[in-house]
């Protein structure tokens, strides 16, 4: 017979309470008690970033951390940031520069994606690379990708098609448009 902890999570905005096995996976709880899916589930080691949700407003990798230690916190999922409007700007960038291939890896590099541009930086396509080599993608090439949240960053930033104000492009790659 196994033991059974209570948690008390609010996630996505909801408190939601249950019990779970101390050795459950917050990524596991999130997918498989919660049904929210798009909490993706690779590695399982912290390295590839598909598993990437909120912790408190902070990227943290779901595989590797308890459900148990999320107790009395926040998170939020791909589908919280998604539902609450907060990545549309990024999902729309990454549909038109085609930035999403096989889809596996997108909600872990949105989830980067919104953390990196969350504090209204405006990012080199450097800093973006950066930012993304916690994620692991097989399909694109991250080209599309930077190029996708390069330019949210300048939309965000009041400033479109212009390196000016905005460093995107200045980092000895093509300037991003």
């Amino acid at each position: 017979m196994s033991v059974l902890a209570s948690v008390s999570i609010t996630v996505n905005g909801q408190v939601v309470q249950a019990l779970v096995e101390p050795r459950t996976s917050l990524a596991d709880f999130l997918r498989n008690d919660l049904g929210l899916t798009g909490t993706h589930l690779g590695c399982e080691m912290g390295v590839c970033g598909a598993c990437l949700v909120l912790l408190e407003d902070r990227a943290v990798h779901a595989c590797l951390m308890y459900a148990v230690q999320a107790h009395g916190l926040g998170v939020e999922t791909i589908e919280g940031l998604s539902e609450r409007r907060a990545i549309a700007d990024l999902q729309q960038a990454f549909h038109e520069r085609n930035a999403l291939q096989c889809g596996f890896c997108t909600p872990g590099v949105l989830v980067t994606a919104y953390e990196l541009l969350s504090n209204g930086a405006c990012p080199s396509r450097a800093e973006i690379r950066d930012a993304l080599s916690g994620n692991y993608c097989r399909c694109t090439g991250y080209e599309a990708i930077v190029d996708a949240i390069g330019q949210v960053a300048r939309g965000r930033a009041k400033v479109p098609n212009t390196p000016a104000g905005c460093k995107i492009g200045s980092d000895t790659d093509e300037t991003v448009s």
